[in-house]
């Protein structure tokens, strides 16, 4: 699902999804996103939350690792999702099969409703 923040457009992941909130919506964008790194201005941007919620949550990832300060870039602290902790890598591991498998639901209903109305036309009156 995507959404219209402001310039920017945000997708609702699946960590959102299930959760809701802010450190899934973070959570959701980093793991997409989890080879480069973010500023928190970034972050609060590209995940479709507030500034001040994002640096609060920030934090508290930063604290229990589940991401990392890689550089600064001016006054600017990067941030990028920590691939170097196993746990996480197989978590979001675990939530990219959970959207893998709800896109391939999603695709199959789309295939089925078109079979369906193709049915429709194509019975004689």
């Amino acid at each position: 699902m995507m959404n219209k923040t402001k310039n920017t457009t945000t997708h609702s992941g699946v960590l959102n999804s299930l959760f809701g909130g802010v450190t899934a919506k973070i959570m959701d964008f980093l793991i997409v996103h989890n080879e480069w790194d973010y500023s928190k201005q970034d972050i609060a941007n590209y995940s479709g939350t507030s500034l001040r919620h994002a640096i609060i949550t920030i934090e508290k990832l930063e604290k229990y690792n589940f991401i990392k300060h890689t550089r600064n870039v001016g006054a600017a602290h990067m941030y990028q999702f920590n691939n170097d902790n196993p746990t996480l890598v197989k978590f979001a591991h675990c939530a990219r099969q959970i959207a893998a498998d709800e896109f391939q639901k999603f695709a199959d209903q789309q295939q089925q409703e078109k079979t369906s109305k193709e049915m429709v036309v194509a019975v004689p009156a």
